[in-house]
């Protein structure tokens, strides 16, 4: 793609996330969320493959029928209300409309089918930017919006969320549908405490993408997008290959590293709200996912692929690893005993 090109969608995704986040009118957010949408279209069909063409037009769809929802939630609400502010949505039909679009635009359960094939059909860059820059605008809404939602449909979705992401990640060999079904996982953690305890979903949210941040820059940087040639990836770079190992299990929420804080926190704080079973059962899906972790961790370990491969092995990495990755992969490693500064600063 032309870097002139690149730079103008660049500028567009920041523009139109500045725009929904900063917003307090519907009309405005709406219109951030929409060059957001056109903005990152061009970056996932730009190697031209059939597949990303194909990703490109199934996200086009999800995200104009999500954006026509929350058009017509909003527009409802200020019918019935004569408030066109974000903060005044009381309609409960409004409500209802404004989760299933928030929902679709995030890839929550159940209108989660779009997110892993789009993932799927991309690049890891662009995966990466859908897993984590294009959720913040949808998740900002939802902060804004959360004394308004309904807590029992949010808690229903935030269960199949962490239930279909654990279940359908694990038998997948391709890396960016099982991160795409990590994603849908974490987005469940991040949708029950939503309602009562906002600013954890915030603090959720910026962990993991900061551990996605760190596993989707390693894996471009090693040239991996399946478990067989994760399996050889160890010859090639021993050192990066160990601190995947701990990200990945850092984003699976083990002590001691950074993924079990936001676990820990939105655990105490449902069993403060004496909302227990959902935090025991939620909890327990959560170990669904940390099996596809685990294998994504095993598979990095092994050293030489359990078969042949007749193709000449690339035994040393060609350029030097970014700074930027070793930053990532640090806080996502050790972040955990700063846990008081980082709730007092949320």
């Amino acid at each position: 793609m032309n870097p002139q090109a690149k730079m103008i969608f660049t500028i567009s995704l920041l523009l139109g996330t500045t725009i929904t986040i900063s917003s307090n009118h519907w009309a405005l957010a709406w219109t951030g969320l929409e060059i957001n949408t056109l903005a990152i279209l061009p970056l996932i069909s730009k190697s031209h493959h059939p597949r990303a063409i194909e990703a490109a037009t199934k996200y086009f769809l999800v995200q104009a029928a999500a954006s026509a929802l929350i058009l017509f939630s909003s527009m409802t609400n200020a019918w019935h209300t004569g408030q066109w502010d974000i903060m005044q949505l009381t309609h409960p039909t409004s409500c209802l409309v404004l989760t299933a679009a928030i929902a679709m635009k995030l890839g929550l359960a159940p209108f989660h089918f779009w997110f892993p094939e789009v993932l799927q059909g991309t690049s890891l860059t662009t995966g990466l930017l859908l897993s984590t820059a294009m959720k913040f605008p949808p998740i900002t809404l939802l902060f804004l919006t959360s004394q308004s939602l309904n807590p029992t449909l949010l808690t229903t979705m935030a269960i199949m969320s962490a239930a279909l992401g654990g279940w359908m990640g694990l038998n997948q060999t391709q890396i960016r549908k099982i991160l795409a079904f990590s994603s849908i996982s974490h987005l469940g953690w991040m949708a029950i405490i939503i309602c009562y305890n906002p600013k954890l979903t915030l603090l959720n949210f910026y962990l993991y993408s900061l551990m996605t941040a760190a596993v989707f820059l390693t894996l471009n940087t090693m040239k991996t997008i399946k478990l067989s040639t994760l399996m050889t990836a160890w010859a090639k770079t021993p050192s990066l290959s160990t601190m995947l190992i701990l990200t990945l299990l850092s984003l699976a929420g083990l002590p001691p590293l950074t993924g079990f804080l936001p676990k820990w926190l939105i655990i105490q704080e449902l069993t403060k709200q004496e909302v227990t079973l959902t935090a025991m059962v939620i909890s327990l899906l959560s170990l669904l996912s940390l099996f596809f972790y685990l294998r994504l961790a095993y598979c990095t370990a092994i050293t030489l692929p359990p078969h042949t491969t007749n193709h000449m092995k690339q035994w040393h990495i060609k350029k030097p690893t970014n700074a930027l990755i070793a930053i990532l992969i640090t806080l996502s490693i050790v972040l955990l005993p700063l846990s008081p500064i980082l709730t007092a600063i949320v």
